[in-house]
């Protein structure tokens, strides 16, 4: 009788939420593991299979809460991402500590999402984000920016001072403050000069300012979002740019703006955005997971990045209708990458069509189909096809 009451406890524990508290301090567990199925067949290669997560979906964290008293809570998040189709141990995602207050908001310290990812449009509107068949980096339609300040999947910003407002009356903001693009305080490792490591030299910063509207209004739940990006040039990554890519290396900016709608099941959203000046370790890079191969992979297809010095703008359209417990989806998009010295005009356009199903409020099946089509008179990127099938389990 106490083997069976035993046995009945620890099931009952184990089917609860990851969650402990004590004098006023919460910790909780989460996660979400995800496989897919996917086939990227791009035009004059063999095509390419793969069963697991090669866009970063997977992940588990620990996400602490202490009441401090007044209103006052301090934070930390730890998370980490792996790919259920082998055997790495991860890779770091988000990493903070922070201080928040119902009546002025939240204070982030550390490595975290950019405000253009998860705030104002990007993987917000793309019900397909952390699959193959996302918008940013191969999907053309979102910029995937391998320094984290874009909508990219795996993009974080390092050594960064993020703030989120409280909603007042439908308002709401987010703005990123980070001390350049350095990955170290000394710009001379190895024995030389390495521009990547010195973005933040002169005091140099750079940030990103967002902002957006929510209303409910007779049914139809509306938002209007928008957002600035800067990515200043250090002193030695301007001249690395010149000498690299010819002359126009200045500070990159990137301006957002984009709305939605909602009623009846239906959904309709919507963002552009304008480049300018894209630099080698922003807008005119993509991260591993959004370009889905490695740099320099004539496979992988970075159609979202701009060429270097070179400036451009993107553009991106999704419908969805909720049919009992499946999301039927249509979305596609352009991009257009203007001319350098360096580099010919490249022009990509972009259609998908798939579905998601709930099976719970935990786990989900999805499918699809992508078409990129791209004109690139470099004659680097191909076109391709992309099919996927996959399950989501998030606890």
């Amino acid at each position: 009788m106490k083997k069976k009451l035993i046995s009945l406890a620890v099931a009952g524990a184990l089917a609860t939420p990851m969650a402990v508290s004590a004098h006023g301090t919460s910790v909780t567990m989460f996660g979400s593991v995800q496989a897919e199925y996917a086939t990227v067949d791009y035009d004059g290669f063999t095509s390419q299979a793969l069963v697991g997560d090669d866009t970063g979906r997977s992940r588990w964290g620990v996400h602490v809460v202490e009441q401090l008293g007044g209103g006052l809570k301090a934070k930390a998040h730890l998370e980490f991402g792996f790919n259920t189709g082998n055997g790495n141990l991860g890779v770091a995602r988000e990493r903070w500590v922070a201080l928040a207050n119902d009546q002025w908001g939240e204070l982030k310290f550390g490595r975290v999402q950019s405000p253009f990812k998860d705030f104002v449009g990007g993987q917000t509107i793309d019900p397909f984000a952390y699959t193959t068949l996302q918008a940013a980096g191969s999907g053309g339609t979102m910029i995937a920016s391998a320094n984290g300040m874009g909508s990219g999947a795996q993009g974080f910003v390092n050594s960064a001072i993020r703030y989120d407002s409280p909603k007042v009356e439908g308002f709401s903001f987010a703005a990123l403050l980070m001390p350049g693009d350095s990955n170290r305080l000394d710009p001379v490792f190895g024995g030389s000069v390495n521009p990547n490591n010195s973005g933040g030299e002169d005091g140099e910063w750079d940030f990103q300012i967002t902002g957006k509207y929510e209303a409910s209004i007779a049914e139809h739940d509306v938002a209007v979002f928008g957002g600035y990006s800067r990515d200043n040039l250090s002193t030695s990554q301007r001249a690395f740019q010149t000498a690299a890519f010819g002359p126009g290396a200045d500070d990159e900016q990137v301006w957002r703006g984009g709305a939605s709608w909602s009623f009846m099941g239906f959904t309709l959203a919507g963002q552009y955005e304008n480049i300018a000046n894209a630099s080698i370790n922003g807008a005119a890079s993509c991260t591993s997971a959004g370009q889905l191969g490695a740099s320099g992979d004539p496979r992988a297809q970075c159609n979202s990045a701009m060429n270097v010095n070179g400036s451009g703008d993107l553009w991106f359209v999704s419908g969805q209708y909720e049919l009992g417990n499946t999301r039927i989806i249509a979305q596609g998009g352009m991009s257009d990458a203007n001319a350098t010295v360096t580099a010919a005009k490249r022009e990509t356009s972009s259609f998908t069509v798939g579905a998601i199903h709930s099976l719970s409020q935990r786990t989900s099946l999805f499918g699809g189909y992508q078409r990129n089509m791209v004109d690139d008179r470099n004659a680097v990127l191909r076109d391709s096809n992309v099919y996927t099938v996959g399950m989501r389990h998030n606890f």
